[in-house]
């Protein structure tokens, strides 16, 4: 039986509409035994994004930008996140986006970039996914100190470090961003090996 067989949407309650759409959904849902249950889910659509990790293989060096987030404030945390470069696509193709946010947030600008992999972050509740993609970068590769856009509420600090303190920065709970974790783990396992 395919998921269109399993699934059957019975109502769609709008509930917000301010940043991004959110919807209570109820549907019928067919489980594997053949019976079938009311469920209510609430959804929060949100624009698919991309994220790019900055590698110096020679150096064996990564740039990542520190900024803050409210949902990690609000979570006891100071807030200040060590992330990869990204943002939501807004309707743009993923490459061309992220050359413009990696220039903007840490000043870099990529002539090209691989991607390795697309990552649904929260699929029990949120439509977002992001676009994963890793890049080559070199000194002479700087071209403006970077820092994110004021507009944006951006404040961002451009930070370089060794792909072993990056990791060694995860097991300490330092790094905590899931899709930096992804792109970490991907360039110590391909990229940056000893």
């Amino acid at each position: 039986m395919s998921s269109k067989d399993r699934i059957h949407i019975t109502a769609i309650e709008p509930l917000s509409a301010n940043w991004n759409k959110l919807e209570k959904i109820d549907f019928q849902y067919v489980r594997a035994n053949g019976d079938t249950q009311s469920l209510t889910r609430e959804i929060y659509h949100v624009d698919d994004g991309a994220s790019v990790l900055l590698y110096h293989s020679q150096r064996r060096t990564v740039v990542l930008v520190r900024q803050f987030r409210l949902p990690a404030y609000l979570r006891g945390r100071s807030g200040y996140l060590l992330e990869t470069p990204a943002g939501f696509l807004d309707g743009a193709d993923p490459v061309a986006r992220m050359k413009q946010e990696v220039e903007e947030e840490t000043g870099y600008r990529i002539a090209s970039m691989h991607k390795v992999f697309e990552a649904l972050m929260v699929p029990g509740c949120v439509t977002h996914a992001v676009h994963c993609f890793v890049a080559g970068y070199t000194p002479e590769d700087k071209v403006s100190d970077g820092g994110g856009l004021m507009s944006e509420g951006e404040d961002i600090e451009v930070v370089e470090l060794s792909i072993d303190d990056a990791l060694a920065m995860i097991s300490r709970g330092e790094i905590t961003d899931g899709k930096t974790i992804m792109l970490l783990q991907y360039a110590a396992l391909n990229l940056l090996r000893n």
